[in-house]
């Protein structure tokens, strides 16, 4: 039996890891080569091509452009809820690019400083992105979603000199105004940026503040073109924040170099794209989807990639997607299991398909949540391509376990996101540390060093990130995610082992929502839990105990915590419901005992733990859920 193509890549990184990334970064523009491939000295804080110089977005933009593929689309912006489709080449993106990064310069902005992008699915955003990695600042984009206070604590974080945001975003019916929620957030916020660049988008008016607020457009009249400034390879590109389980966000920092080359090689080889093609994530730039697979990665390879401003269904119906797919010529498709659950809600039978040629479609792609096998069943039967699931985070930006279809798919199995990635050395750990055997469940954690492209660390807090994901398993790296591996080596990611959720791919803390729900004069005490939604991955549950003597209607309760967290967190926490209780089960410690609420809420088996302090309240939650 001949070794498969993805077996021999994954033997010849095992065998020499340096020596398989200085072979993929040739295919990168370098103004300095590296020192090192591999920077050991200062362990676990790994540091990939120490001593290189490079630019992202020359190598993202400008080098195609002197290849000869300027006229070639960069990105198409599609917009349905705008009735808009844009298309930018990759010289008319570099021209762009350069004009913005001027916008950037004039305001003082500089290699090093940190710029917050507070913005909608437009083809601004990107640009803006790229602006920063053109002149070395470092972007943290906020999802439009989040709330002001959220925005705050990641200005707080951040210190950004500049914010740059937008009047509004667009739902399919209704506006979302982020200029009030960026009032309110730099008013929050101890750190004052210098300025806020204010993008005006047709249907709704607003009015800017003097003194902090400038106009984007009138700002880009007036602008110089900027040339890329070469960064270290080390230095960081842009900073994502992800939700802790405190409640307080962890800033995920990506490097320049690493990121470069581990994104351009997942390309070819987890996704088989070639320079050219159209790909599209299905995603948002506020997640790391859309850093790394709207944005980053496609133009890295040369591809056309989708910006795409619209829902799976509601714009207008569950054929968007198929929509988008034949217009564009789609040959990648890149989304989360969410969509396709809520396609398949709405057209069950997949009888919109037939009014769309979609044949130019290679293989659909799922991440952001485990792909139940339902969904991944019917999306095969529906679209008669390859459906691969595959896994990753936000801290590794690009997949560690995945098909790679650029090697050759291997056989799928329903269920598993397939075979760990080479450059990612994926094992199970029992909670002593030890490797536990195929088929048992455990930790899933990967062995140092992470390869290029995952987080370096977490900014201002290299003490948390050694705290968050390596000191439980010295010499690994932990995901947080419990599961298994099969004897032929499927990885299989089975929950989260803290109680971080998974609401339609986004990843969010129940410890933020509990701290909100606490923050209400009723309540005592407070859980939130994840319970299973065919949906959205998961729903969030609010379980309250109020304060003696309180006398308050528990739908009004309800509805008056649903409203605060959509104002603290934003509607993307997607809760909708309370329910009140009469004390919360908790260990004899006083720890609440979260998993088993969640097993209660799914119907699930289980056996009461041991270390419960009142085994009688097991049947009061079960009656609250009945």
């Amino acid at each position: 039996m001949s070794i498969s193509l993805y077996a021999q890549t994954y033997q010849t990184w095992q065998n020499d890891p340096e020596a398989f990334w200085e072979e993929a970064a040739q295919e990168l523009h370098w103004y300095k080569p590296w020192d090192k491939v591999l920077d050991t000295s200062n362990a676990p804080f790994y540091r990939w091509f120490t001593g290189a110089t490079t630019n992202t977005c020359y190598n993202c933009v400008d080098k195609h452009v002197e290849e000869g593929r300027g006229e070639q689309a960069a990105i198409i912006y599609d917009s349905p809820v705008t009735n808009t489709v844009q298309t930018y080449t990759y010289a008319q993106l570099q021209h762009e690019v350069a004009l913005f990064a001027g916008v950037l310069t004039a305001q003082g902005t500089k290699k090093g400083d940190r710029v917050v992008i507070y913005m909608p699915m437009i083809p601004q955003t990107a640009i803006a992105m790229l602006a920063c990695a053109r002149i070395g600042a470092i972007h943290s984009v906020v999802f439009g979603g989040f709330a002001a206070e959220e925005l705050a604590k990641r200005i707080d974080d951040a210190e950004p000199t500049l914010i740059l945001s937008a009047s509004h975003g667009i739902e399919p019916n209704r506006n979302v105004a982020y200029k009030p929620l960026l009032d309110k957030a730099v008013q929050l916020a101890k750190h004052k940026p210098d300025a806020c660049v204010i993008y005006r988008r047709k249907g709704l008016e607003i009015d800017l503040i003097e003194g902090q607020d400038i106009d984007w457009q009138t700002a880009l009249s007036t602008a110089e073109p900027q040339d890329c400034v070469p960064v270290a390879a080390t230095d960081p590109l842009y900073i994502l924040y992800t939700s802790g389980t405190t409640g307080q966000p962890k800033g995920v920092v990506r490097d320049n170099g690493g990121h470069m080359v581990a994104l351009k090689w997942s390309m070819k080889n987890v996704y088989d794209a070639k320079p050219g093609d159209v790909y599209w994530a299905a995603s948002d730039v506020g997640w790391v989807v859309g850093h790394s697979y709207i944005v980053y990665a496609p133009l890295l390879n040369g591809n056309t990639t989708i910006l795409y401003e619209g829902k799976p269904v509601g714009t207008p119906d569950a054929g968007a997607f198929w929509r988008v797919i034949e217009q564009h010529k789609v040959q990648t498709l890149f989304t989360a299991p969410t969509a396709f659950r809520v396609i398949k809600k709405e057209d069950s039978e997949g009888k919109l398909l037939k009014g769309y040629d979609i044949s130019s479609l290679k293989a659909l792609f799922l991440a952001g949540e485990r792909a139940d096998p339902d969904t991944l069943h019917w999306a095969e039967n529906l679209l008669k391509v390859p459906v691969i699931d595959h896994w990753w985070q936000t801290e590794t930006s690009w997949p560690q376990v995945a098909n790679c279809m650029g090697m050759g798919l291997l056989d799928i199995k329903a269920g598993s996101p397939s075979k760990a990635v080479p450059g990612f050395d994926v094992q199970v750990l029992a909670e002593d540390g030890n490797p536990v055997a195929a088929g048992e469940t455990g930790a899933l954690v990967i062995k140092l060093p992470l390869p290029p492209g995952c987080l370096t660390t977490l900014w201002k807090n290299d003490q948390r990130f050694i705290e968050s994901y390596l000191s439980e398993f010295p010499g690994f790296y932990a995901t947080g995610d419990a599961g298994y591996i099969d004897a032929d080596g499927y990885v299989y990611v089975m929950s989260r082992l803290d109680d971080v959720m998974n609401v339609a791919g986004h990843r969010l803390s129940t410890g933020g929502m509990e701290e909100v729900i606490a923050s209400h004069p009723a309540v005592a005490e407070c859980a939130v839990i994840g319970k299973k939604c065919a949906i959205k991955g998961h729903q969030p549950v609010g379980l309250a105990v109020l304060k003696t003597g309180v006398d308050i209607d528990d739908d009004e309760l309800q509805a008056q915590i649903v409203a605060l967290i959509r104002e603290k967190i934003g509607p993307v926490a997607s809760f909708k419901t309370l329910k009140v209780v009469q004390r919360l089960p908790k260990t004899r410690s006083g720890k609440i005992l979260r998993a088993t609420l969640r097993k209660i809420a799914d119907g699930e088996d289980f056996a009461i733990p041991p270390t419960i302090d009142d085994p009688a309240i097991i049947d009061e939650i079960r009656q609250v859920f009945s």
